[in-house]
């Protein structure tokens, strides 16, 4: 009977746009278009059949969410009052898409860290919350890019999909069904951002990551990380929806409505949620025989300020480290799948051989993910 496979993250990679945008700018942006709308609807607001919008402050946003800037692909049409969204030209057929573009820079980096050629790669998962067409796969499409052998596909688990992503690589890798995966996240959050919604048009940013996956036995890398374990849950909640799709067009009276982009009911999800994360992460532990206190380093899902540090303390029992729970999200903002991997590029290199980390997303499903990991 052959030896279990311990299976490494033997690289990561990150890809983050030229373009950025800070909590100034966006707000003096929506401001503009609430002050243009309430002019457009004053009579109405006036007789009191609708109600006027609210302005925006930097102050408000750094109190919900501890996003400072973000970010984006393109700034010019989102801070445009009368746009207010990124303006992405469609590339012909024949074109890189722009999503393989970034998980392809991403994608090299993490390949040239794990110090491996494409050509050795024969998995590629594409796992991100905003896919920009149905088919072909963006996996396969990254895949002939750089040159990759063997198979690809995609996958959304919304904000956990890149932790759903590493463990049905590292699963793979284990069967024998792939020698060696790239698992890539590439998010253009701005696309199904209303900016005209002082409630969430703060939330989210663009970027792309990726990790290639291993066997330990063959890893060329200095800064490996071993998978120790995965854990997974979900459960089923509309409190972050997005019901964008190719079935729009078969009712075109409500094609553009609110709902086909992102939305939440933040209360609902804060109190429901959390409460999933922790009891879901508290499972791994015990499965694992190890405590929240044997980890260095807990690179969580960058989503709230206060939910990160909200969780770290429930799982610790105290006061996180800044150390402990390194947060990017203050310039980042949101990046759905791609949050924690930034947390983990950004923040591994300085752990030592044997040092554990704790890599966990959380999102809309809900789902909760989980990865245990080890530097060898």
């Amino acid at each position: 009977m052959n030896a279990p496979i311990n299976v490494v993250i033997s690289g990561s990679g990150l890809f983050t746009p030229e373009q950025s945008i800070s909590n100034d700018e966006l707000v003096k942006a929506f401001n503009a278009y609430v002050e243009r709308y309430n002019q457009a609807h004053a009579a109405e607001i006036e007789a009191g059949t609708l109600e006027p919008l609210q302005p925006s402050s930097s102050e408000f946003i750094v109190k919900a969410s501890g996003i400072h800037s973000r970010y984006v692909i393109d700034k010019q049409g989102i801070l445009d009052p009368e746009v207010m969204a990124p303006q992405l030209p469609e590339r012909a057929d024949d074109e890189l898409s722009i999503l393989a573009e970034m998980g392809v820079k991403a994608a090299r980096q993490a390949l040239e860290r794990a110090g491996r050629s494409a050509g050795e790669v024969d998995l590629v998962i594409v796992a991100c919350s905003n896919l920009q067409r149905a088919y072909p796969a963006i996996a396969i499409e990254i895949q002939q890019a750089l040159g990759c052998q063997g198979f690809g596909y995609d996958m959304n688990v919304a904000c956990s999909s890149a932790t759903f992503g590493i463990g049905a690589a590292a699963d793979a890798i284990r069967s024998g069904s792939a020698s060696r995966a790239l698992v890539i996240n590439p998010e253009i959050c701005s696309g199904h951002l209303e900016f005209r919604d002082r409630d969430c048009h703060f939330i989210f940013g663009d970027v792309a990551t990726a990790v290639l996956l291993e066997p330990e036995e063959q890893s060329r890398s200095a800064s490996a990380f071993r998978v120790l374990g995965t854990h997974f849950k979900t459960r089923f909640s509309n409190n972050i929806r997005n019901n964008f799709g190719f079935l729009n067009r078969t009712a075109p009276q409500s094609r553009d409505a609110r709902d086909k982009l992102f939305r939440q009911e933040g209360r609902k999800v804060f109190k429901e949620l959390l409460p999933l994360v922790t009891n879901t992460i508290g499972e791994h532990l015990d499965q694992s025989g190890l405590q929240a206190s044997d980890f260095k380093r807990f690179w969580l899902h960058q989503a709230n300020l206060t939910m990160n540090m909200f969780a770290a303390k429930k799982l610790l029992g105290r006061e996180p480290s800044a150390a402990e729970v390194p947060i990017v999200l203050d310039r980042y903002a949101n990046t759905s799948s791609a949050g924690s991997i930034i947390a983990f590029h950004l923040h591994s290199d300085d752990l030592s051989s044997g040092d554990r980390g704790l890599l966990s997303s959380f999102g809309a499903g809900y789902s909760v993910g989980s990865v245990l990991l080890q530097k060898i």
